[in-house]
């Protein structure tokens, strides 16, 4: 009753009814998006193609577009191309040092951030829509009717193709930015979430026929909701752990008074960069079948491309290795030691045991880098074991460790802002004890 209490609660503040509408309103003209399909293409062949051809990578970046690619529709590249994007702006800040001092000069630097992101998402777009028009072009149907509609010129498609992908995927990028500025949540985050949500009435109505045909047996099925229960559990468990560094503050006089002298904490989380080294990995995992299709005729392009499913080794040992990899970059960007010991030194707060300044950053730095890798070694395997058991249980991707690990993870973001709106307009939230944020761990 608590949480309903809670979410009822969400619709008494207008602040924030006023947020969630407009969140909801934006998310259905994304959704809508995704049905209307290029000029050019055969619907009824792109149906029948992807009917045949969906537990690929293909498969996998239609969830996450919610199943746009397999309608051919104009959002069919999604939000992918703008997260490639933040990407390469994020690592090329790392080594420019002009990067570097738009990151540190606050909302003028932001901007021109922005501004080169949208830039580099262009190029993007523009080069992954003419792989998806090639692509489109040169595949058929099991029976070998092509995908392209008769009598429509491939040099025009190919051009009306890039034009109005790379424009739908510019408008997905200003919707984006639009939920985060006046919505509620990550407005990137909840693209792809609710991409892979509306995959899921697909997943149950596919099971429900395996079911009806004798394909899937009744414990078979309880195996597969068994295990996604538990990689249910696990996500929620760890994402809610966090590591407490104990602070104390300095006694002061004021007045008559004595202030300061509590005691408190400096909370990390185990998952401290969430969702993101996924997110990012996955879309860097798209790359090489996305570079194959621009060389449909070429074996030596495809023989890459078969690396790059995710049934093959290849594929998991890379995957592994990003993950890690921007596990360790995002805490990075999120969490500098050294801007925090500076700013517990002029606060007059410390670690005890530990000196104020350099040491204390290089606790800082340790504790982060203890924390982060068990909380790479929880996403990589959250997202790699489900491929591993997906060939034995016959399980869809819409129930992979990578959907669901977003999908949460989003979820459990959106709802811990949610209970912080609450809170600061002084309604309970959606528990009586404890926080969304989690327990202690390690």
């Amino acid at each position: 009753m608590q949480v309903i209490q809670g979410f009822l609660n969400i619709f008494k503040i207008a602040e924030l009814r006023t947020k969630i509408l407009f969140t909801l309103g934006i998310l259905a003209v994304y959704r809508l998006g995704g049905f209307i399909p290029l000029p050019g293409v055969d619907s009824a062949a792109i149906a029948e193609f992807f009917s045949k051809n969906s537990n690929n990578l293909f498969g996998l970046y239609n969830t996450f577009v919610g199943g746009a690619l397999q309608r051919a529709s104009i959002f069919s590249l999604g939000i992918m191309p703008y997260i490639s994007a933040s990407i390469i702006i994020q690592i090329m800040a790392t080594v420019i040092p002009t990067l570097q001092q738009w990151q540190k000069s606050g909302n003028e630097g932001k901007l021109k951030i922005t501004k080169w992101t949208r830039i580099v998402t262009i190029i993007i777009t523009a080069m992954q829509a003419w792989g998806v028009a090639t692509w489109l072009g040169a595949q058929t149907t099991p029976s070998g009717i092509s995908l392209l509609a008769p009598g429509v010129s491939k040099m025009g498609f190919t051009l009306l193709t890039v034009i109005t992908l790379t424009t739908g995927t510019l408008l997905i990028m200003w919707m984006g930015e639009q939920i985060t500025a006046r919505g509620i949540g990550n407005g990137v985050s909840l693209v792809i979430f609710i991409g892979i949500m509306a995959q899921v009435p697909r997943a149950v109505v596919s099971e429900w026929d395996l079911i009806k045909t004798g394909e899937r047996g009744l414990p078979m099925l309880v195996v597969i909701l068994g295990v996604v229960l538990l990689v249910t559990t696990f996500i929620v468990y760890v994402d809610q752990g966090i590591r407490r560094i104990p602070l104390q503050s300095p006694k002061r006089v004021v007045g008559r008074k004595v202030m300061g002298g509590q005691a408190s904490f400096l909370p990390f989380k185990v998952n401290t960069a969430g969702v993101m080294p996924v997110i990012f990995a996955s879309a860097i995992m798209f790359v090489p079948t996305q570079l194959a299709s621009f060389f449909p005729h070429l074996t030596a392009a495809q023989a890459v491309g078969r690396w790059f499913l995710p049934d093959h080794w290849v594929y998991m040992t890379v995957f592994v290795f990003l993950i890690v990899f921007f596990a360790y970059f995002y805490t990075a960007i999120m969490y500098n030691p050294k801007d925090i010991a500076d700013n517990l030194k002029k606060s007059g707060g410390f670690i005890p045991g530990v000196r104020p300044g350099r040491k204390t950053a290089e606790y800082i730095d340790m504790i982060l880098t203890r924390v982060t890798l068990p909380g790479a070694i929880f996403l990589a395997t959250i997202s790699i074991v489900p491929l591993i058991l997906k060939s034995s249980l016959h399980m869809t991707f819409y129930i992979g460790g990578t959907s669901v690990l977003i999908a949460i993870g989003v979820a459990l973001e959106t709802l811990r802002q949610f209970q912080t709106h609450l809170q600061n307009q002084h309604y309970e939230g959606f528990m009586r004890k404890g926080k969304i944020r989690g327990r202690r761990m390690l």
